[in-house]
């Protein structure tokens, strides 16, 4: 049985830093592109970054380029999403999610994605 474990979220003021992970079992997540998403009250779903197998061709939601960085440890089978500058607008519920077979243009797409994490919520605020 295949499933996706995240853990890492948090309340955290404006300016902080959080780091998310996402740790994968019953299959080898080194063959899987990794999308990160987020889930704020009232909104969809919206993709914030995808990493392509051996941390190859990252693509990311313009809102978080330049604070956000993920990676991968295909060793411990976890994917690693590090959050930094950290904005209100930036709270929501995080979703790591698992492609064998990524179509770089729908990297953002929900339906792309075979697996998902349970999510962890983000709170962002003073």
């Amino acid at each position: 049985q295949v499933q996706f474990v995240e853990s890492g979220g948090g309340l955290v003021q404006p300016g902080s830093s959080l780091e998310l992970s996402c740790t994968a079992s019953g299959l080898s997540l080194g063959y899987y592109a990794i999308g990160w998403f987020r889930q704020a009250p009232g909104k969809e779903r919206e993709g914030v970054l995808c990493t392509g197998t051996k941390n190859q061709n990252t693509y990311y939601a313009d809102s978080v380029k330049g604070r956000f960085t993920s990676s991968r440890d295909d060793a411990k089978n976890t994917a690693y999403l590090q959050m930094n500058s950290l904005k209100p607008e930036d709270t929501g519920v995080y979703y790591c999610a698992a492609t064998i077979a990524l179509r770089a243009k729908l990297w953002n797409r929900t339906s792309e994605y075979d697996y998902w994490g349970q999510g962890t919520q983000v709170t962002v605020s003073s």
